[in-house]
């Protein structure tokens, strides 16, 4: 993210796009990991000259992630929560720092998943085009260790502790499988994004089944998912069911709070 910022930040002066810029961030309340790195951003903010929003689970959701532990639940919440801080601050566009390392790991979890669904747009460089909140990921064909090496060799200031909960998380299996098959073939990474790319259904295609005596066989068995955006019944947010992610999992977290 910080070499996103310095990327966009040059470009925009350099180029004179006429861009405004904000940094938005957003605390989990996990001490010893994020409050270290907003300290990174607040130095960000004064470097670039910038505006800063930082947004909490603690006044989004009434949870903090210490709390929460699970990264499942934690990914879903930090989705949301940018999508309400660039509400509050009045963007009409949200750019990540998503490198090339987080494209691969997200379309192999799909792929180990059965996603069919997320499997399609995974690899789409802007997303939520159809939502009221677009998405882009400038960085998808840049490596991280070029990231790394990026903000080194410029001397960036940038904080790169890793969540302390991130090895329990479903994505470290992802990253330990593509890190192992990289190491045998060094364009994997690349490799597996064209293929997430080249993925295509066609709209036809049903649940053909093949029966052989009393046993079924699914040859074909794909659901594709054309739910409409609403919003949630519980928080207005925007969903494609009754309710939003987010709220469905605040209401198993709060059924084991003492009353």
């Amino acid at each position: 993210s910080t070499v996103l910022a310095h990327v966009m930040t040059t470009l925009n002066e350099r180029y004179d796009y006429g861009l405004d810029l904000f940094l938005l961030s957003v605390d989990e309340g996990i001490s010893g990991y994020r409050d270290d790195s907003l300290e990174t951003v607040k130095r960000n903010q004064l470097q670039y000259c910038l505006p800063l929003k930082i947004v909490s689970y603690q006044d989004l959701y009434g949870w903090l992630g210490r709390r929460t532990i699970v990264s499942t639940f934690c990914g879903v919440f930090r989705r949301q929560a940018l999508d309400r801080g660039a509400v509050l601050i009045g963007v009409d566009h949200i750019v990540t720092g998503h490198n090339a390392d987080d494209i691969a790991e997200t379309v192999l979890m799909n792929i180990f998943r059965g996603d069919i669904s997320r499997l399609q747009r995974c690899t789409s460089i802007c997303t939520g085009t159809e939502g009221m909140m677009p998405r882009s990921k400038p960085f998808k064909y840049t490596y991280e260790k070029e990231i790394v090496m990026y903000a080194y060799f410029k001397k960036l200031d940038y904080f790169s502790t890793e969540c302390i909960y991130s090895p329990n998380a479903y994505r470290g299996y992802a990253r330990a499988f593509l890190k192992d098959l990289e190491s045998i073939r060094p364009s994997a990474i690349m490799d597996i994004i064209h293929s997430g790319e080249s993925f295509a259904l066609k709209e036809d295609l049903v649940g053909t089944v093949v029966t052989t005596g009393k046993l079924c066989f699914p040859q074909f068995y794909v659901v594709l998912l054309r739910n409409k955006a609403r919003n949630c019944e519980r928080c207005g947010y925007m969903s494609s069911g009754a309710k939003c992610k987010a709220c469905v999992l605040l209401e198993g977290l709060n059924k084991g709070m003492p009353k």
